[in-house]
């Protein structure tokens, strides 16, 4: 493996999300604990399953893989971190200031960007603290979904900006004089990051041409806070022994016009590529093999049998209210987008007005629809317009009656980071009220940002709830979330263990919520293409026990096949929600 060859102490493995980020970053923690070297393996993704791919519990501390010498792990935990960061910034006044405000100071720090710089904080601890330095040889990172992950790694340059100015009130991650001593850490864990005798990124993904331009775009945009190069790691690659069946051919064949086609800014990189394996990369044995070619096609298996479950019967029950809110949610990479623009061309399709919009910086709505369709708006929730629009409200309205030194003020304290959480949640609220009138379809962004904006709904409601008071009526986005008379929330996820487990606690979150899940749908189900070779009945038998739970566990369920075509375009689109078998 070219990306394993003298590595530097830190490697940052990164891509769009469910392209294997977890598989290639454990396997390779474990190769390099092979070679004699002490490594300290650490997730930085709100969604972690690395304790799930070695069937242990490792969580916010450090923990011996005791089946790999010189192996350790750890899994950052977003609200562990929060509460801890919440302690650090209360503690020194309890005592001082009366109790009202002191959880005046706690509610504002329980929103999003409180949970994502708390991580923020210990991730940039283990890039500057010596002690772990001595200890281990390597640090690797298996970052969130690529959108996060960008927003995590621009954090140290813009909080060192935000905090070099020390102007502006307490924002929602506490007094800025409470961050005033971490500016040190901040620069160093940049240093650390833009060193390449430090650091090495390595870019992940599917032979896909999203995946491949996600991590593109990933590629300039680490360019640009100063991390450059970097290697490519094409994962799951459908090898010539899996068969010659239609499917077999026609995803071959699209995976070999999508490396054709790599974009130019990852095509000087250098580049491995990995089998996809007739297993779940699920246990130690199993990671072992990640990096080998595969030696023999696996024994035939018998054909699964696959509820039918299209996803045309979830379209008749939508469309009976004639409006509502349809969020389409999972983990990244599951194909949210498709189920979602799926949905929205079949409700236009039966007479509907539909506005198909998305809250996920890494979508790509416009190349799936490739096209247009009378009754359907498409939009997208644009963090960088969200922002500018939400500044101008903000002066327009609070600073209107400033003078000038106070509109600069105000106008420091909107360049902090964690106003971008705020102005996105600002549309995405209209969004949910539109839905009160027209069907608004919205395909969310990965699980660890989904979670993130419901946060921030949660949050508001908490706030406009205690400046109400009791007695007055008044509604909120999270009420409109929590009525399943306008709601509905699918699960979209994919016949494997990682996705479904992931799905089993995003549903469990918003459970809590009090949002409960309306259906699941598992998408591109292999079984349910009903596969003639051995390859590929080998990869659908790993799917029965995960379509099982998903039946066990969901209130409906839609199972949409693998097709030998991808999803792009109306007329495929349409196909996707037809009752008749889809054709191969």
């Amino acid at each position: 493996m070219k990306f394993l060859r003298n590595p530097p102490r830190f490697l940052f493995f990164t891509g769009k999300g469910g392209v294997g980020k977890t598989s290639v970053a454990c396997a390779s923690a474990i190769e390099l604990a092979a070679r004699g070297r002490r490594v300290l393996l650490v997730s930085t993704d709100p969604a972690s399953n690395i304790g799930q791919v070695f069937g242990l519990t490792i969580g916010n501390t450090i923990t011996p893989i005791d089946a790999v010498a010189g192996l350790s792990a750890l899994e950052i935990d977003p609200e562990q971190a929060a509460d801890a960061y919440r302690e650090r910034i209360i503690a020194p006044v309890r005592g001082l200031l009366p109790e009202r405000e002191l959880v005046s100071i706690a509610e504002g720090l329980s929103g999003s960007c409180t949970t994502e710089v708390a991580s923020f904080d210990e991730f940039t601890n283990l890039l500057t603290d010596d002690s772990l330095l001595t200890t281990y040889d390597h640090i690797v990172f298996d970052t969130a979904p690529t959108g996060h992950t960008i927003r995590l790694l621009q954090l140290p340059g813009s909080w060192t900006d935000f905090l070099e100015a020390g102007k502006g009130d307490p924002s929602c991650l506490g007094p800025l004089s409470g961050l005033e001593k971490h500016k040190a850490v901040y620069a160093a864990a940049v240093a650390a990051l833009a060193d390449p005798a430090h650091t090495r990124l390595v870019l992940v993904a599917r032979a896909q041409a999203s995946a491949l331009s996600e991590i593109d775009r990933t590629r300039g945009e680490l360019a640009q806070i100063g991390i450059d190069g970097g290697y490519v790691v094409i994962n799951g690659v459908l090898a010539a022994g899996a068969g010659t069946e239609t499917i077999a051919t026609a995803v071959r064949n699209r995976e070999s016009a999508a490396l054709e086609a790599v974009p130019a800014g990852l095509a000087g990189l250098p580049r491995d590529v990995l089998e996809l394996k007739a297993g779940n990369m699920m246990g130690i044995d199993a990671l072992r093999t990640l990096f080998q070619a595969s030696s023999a096609a696996p024994a035939p298996h018998t054909s699964v049998d696959v509820p039918e479950a299209p996803l045309g019967h979830f379209v008749d029950e939508l469309e009976q209210a004639g409006h509502g809110l349809i969020l389409c949610m999972g983990k990244g990479g599951v194909g949210k987008t498709t189920i979602a623009a799926a949905l929205a061309v079949a409700l236009a399709e039966r007479g509907h007005a539909v506005h198909l919009t998305t809250t996920d910086p890494a979508a790509h709505l416009v190349d799936t629809l490739h096209g247009s369709l009378p009754g359907l708006r498409v939009s997208r929730i644009d963090p960088a317009k969200a922002i500018r629009e939400y500044r101008d409200h903000v002066l327009a309205t609070q600073g209107k009656n400033l003078d000038d030194d106070g509109r600069a003020a105000l106008a420091e304290d909107l360049r902090s980071p964690c106003t971008e959480e705020v102005a996105v949640f600002r549309q995405f609220s209209q969004a949910v009220h539109e839905s009160r009138h027209e069907f608004v379809v919205v395909d969310t962004a990965p699980t660890g940002h989904t979670l993130l904006l419901l946060d921030a709904t949660g949050s508001y409601h908490r706030e406009i709830a205690r400046q109400m008071g009791e007695g007055m009526a008044f509604v909120t986005p999270l009420m409109r979330l929590q009525d399943p008379a306008l709601t509905k929330v699918l699960l979209v996820t994919l016949a494997e263990t990682t996705p479904v487990l992931e799905a089993e606690g995003l549903q469990h979150d918003l459970q809590r919520a009090g949002i409960a899940p309306w259906g699941w749908v598992v998408n591109n189900s292999i079984a349910a293409a009903q596969p003639e070779t051995p390859f590929l009945q080998a990869r659908a038998a790993n799917e029965a026990a995960q379509i099982t739970k998903v039946c066990a566990a969901a209130a409906r369920v839609a199972i949409v096949p693998l097709l030998a075509e991808e999803p792009i375009g109306v007329e495929r689109l349409k196909s996707l929600t037809a009752l008749a078998p889809l054709p191969v």
